[in-house]
């Protein structure tokens, strides 16, 4: 018993080390983001659901003729992938982006680049959250809501279903992210319940503008 569980052991060590695909340390503490994202959630959401996309993920693509694939490049053809790859990857980069465009720290600052777009594209921030709330409540069953750059750098608001994003060749309105909305159940079902809009108010006290910027700049 002793020797299968070492094989067993050693066996996750060196997949481990060969995958493609690892998760990033969360960059702050569970309960960081309280009272409005609350710790145990976010455990789940982070150590549970989006570990599971990884190694999914990295199951899903060893020894195939994709496995060595970048994640921009399973997004260029994931029509012609099977549906767990397309899956997974999408809850893979969805996740690293939406925890990075989220923080604790109160000090961040949204560029004056990025500033001026979304006053010249939506009218003013405030236009923007109810731009982006209204896509995230009205998505039918689980998927995201996104702020985008598009094709000729302006930018744009969207949704998408289940963990599918505006890269993917499948996305009917297509560019790069810049900040993202989780509206899964499982991403505020425990603090908010069935309250949805509650969730994606709260969610605009723990944005990382200094990200989000950050991102704006290298879409363009």
């Amino acid at each position: 018993m002793k020797n299968i569980k070492l094989l067993v052991a050693l066996f996750l060590v060196a997949f481990t080390a060969s995958a493609q695909f690892t998760q990033k340390a969360l960059p702050y503490a569970y309960n960081a983001l309280e009272p409005f994202v609350d710790a145990q959630t976010m455990e789940i959401h982070y150590s549970k659901h989006h570990a599971a996309y990884v190694k999914n993920l990295n199951a899903a693509l060893i020894g195939t003729a994709d496995e060595k694939l970048s994640l921009n490049e399973i997004f260029d053809k994931v029509s012609k992938l099977p549906t767990v790859v397309r899956n997974n990857a999408g809850g893979h980069y969805n996740h690293e982006l939406f925890w990075s465009v989220l923080t604790p720290e109160k000090s961040t600052k949204m560029s004056t680049e990025l500033e001026k777009a979304i006053n010249d594209t939506f009218g003013s921030l405030e236009k923007l959250k109810e731009k982006l709330n209204a896509a995230g409540a009205s998505r039918f069953g689980s998927g995201w809501a996104w702020l985008i750059v598009t094709k000729d750098g302006k930018l744009g608001v969207s949704s998408t279903a289940n963990q599918d994003n505006p890269l993917m060749d499948v996305a009917d309105v297509k560019g790069t992210p810049i900040f993202g909305i989780d509206v899964w159940e499982h991403a505020y079902y425990l603090k908010y319940q069935n309250k949805r809009a509650d969730y994606l108010a709260a969610l605009w006290n723990v944005v990382n503008w200094t990200e989000v910027s950050n991102r704006y700049k290298a879409a363009l």
